[in-house]
């Protein structure tokens, strides 16, 4: 039986264990116009909100998702785990973050 009667992709849920980084074709950076942190993709700028790119400055493929929440949380006074996974999600998603193999 099909596990996905609709036939649309699944799209993969990001897990405390994960190891997110930046795919290879975007970079995260300061943008002097805008006067925020934006992630370059090819042909295509993402705006980001000051938690989004803190997120992102610790996507480096070695901590897993649990390890930037916990260090997210040393910085801040709550950082909602879920909040994180979801965002992450959204960006796997759409090819900006990759898992890096365990």
């Amino acid at each position: 039986m099909d596990p996905n009667p609709t036939g649309t992709t699944a799209r993969p849920e990001v897990s405390t264990t994960d190891r997110p980084r930046l795919a290879r074709h975007v970079r995260l950076t300061f943008s002097e116009a805008r006067q925020q942190r934006v992630l370059l993709h090819p042909e295509t700028v993402v705006v980001l909100n000051g938690s989004g790119a803190d997120i992102l400055e610790l996507c480096d493929g070695q901590r897993t998702v649990a390890e930037i929440v916990a260090e997210l949380g040393a910085r801040y006074r709550s950082v909602p785990e879920e909040e994180v996974r979801r965002f992450l999600t959204r960006l796997v998603a759409r090819r900006c973050v990759e898992l890096a193999d365990g």
